[in-house]
């Protein structure tokens, strides 16, 4: 992925990681649309920032759709995609009401990445070169006992991550995987498990973006979570991030 000469669409890019993301990717020299569901907001971050936006909710098919083919109409030479939209939320397992939560959030973040590729790879397709870059999570490595839905959505983001790699082989579609530690933001209410700043884990994404990252772009806070299994110490990190979520 060229970060200095990208034509990038960003759903999910409001605030926190996806926000900061379009920022540096957009002072890098690329041109960055954001989407999200808030059009009073986007409004904003169009004034402030110069951003193209459209409102998408990746939750709903059709308005994954429709901003697909606003988006596309506008920028015909769109050849990048971050699948950042998520939502996580706490859930505690014996009370039956948290199916709610565990379905909005399956629908967020597995549906919606699902959703979001499927509408724009085929034009991707169609690029000299082009690049999808999913969103999961360390904790799809090692999950918080506390968002038991959300480890499990970010798991099969990276296991569809995967087949999406493999079945694209010898296309001029590249697949990343972000796969983000705690990061300082909002993400879970304001909730401090000790996430990194904010401006230094950009610092490190941007900088494996630049220099041709491997197909996971891991900042160096991330990987104990992402190799726990292999290193034996996922147990007994899945207990320490429950002693943090209480």
């Amino acid at each position: 992925m060229d970060i200095t000469n990208a034509t990038v669409f960003i759903p999910g890019a409001t605030s926190g990681i996806g926000l900061g993301l379009a920022l540096r990717l957009q002072a890098a020299g690329s041109t960055v649309v954001i989407g999200g569901r808030r059009a009073a907001l986007l409004d904003t971050l169009h004034e402030e920032h110069g951003f193209d936006t459209v409102v998408v909710d990746v939750a709903d098919p059709a308005s994954v759709a429709a901003a697909a083919d606003t988006v596309l109409a506008a920028h015909p030479t769109l050849d990048s995609l971050v699948t950042m939209s998520g939502i996580m939320r706490t859930e505690d397992l014996r009370d039956p009401g948290h199916v709610e939560t565990a379905v909005a959030t399956i629908e967020t973040n597995l549906l919606g990445t699902i959703r979001l590729v499927d509408a724009f790879l085929p034009h991707l397709l169609t690029r000299p070169a082009a690049t999808v870059v999913t969103v999961s999570s360390g904790l799809a490595f090692t999950p918080l006992a506390a968002t038991p839905t959300y480890g499990a959505t970010k798991a099969a983001v990276h296991s569809y991550t995967q087949s999406l790699r493999q079945q694209l082989v010898g296309s001029s579609v590249t697949v990343l995987e972000l796969v983000p530690p705690a990061v300082a933001t909002d993400l879970l209410g304001g909730a401090d498990f000790g996430g990194m700043p904010l401006d230094d884990f950009l610092d490190e994404v941007v900088g494996l973006l630049a220099s041709g990252a491997a197909p996971e772009i891991l900042v160096e806070n991330v990987l104990p979570l992402r190799w726990s299994e292999r290193d034996g110490t996922q147990q007994q990190l899945i207990e320490v991030l429950a002693g943090r979520g209480h």
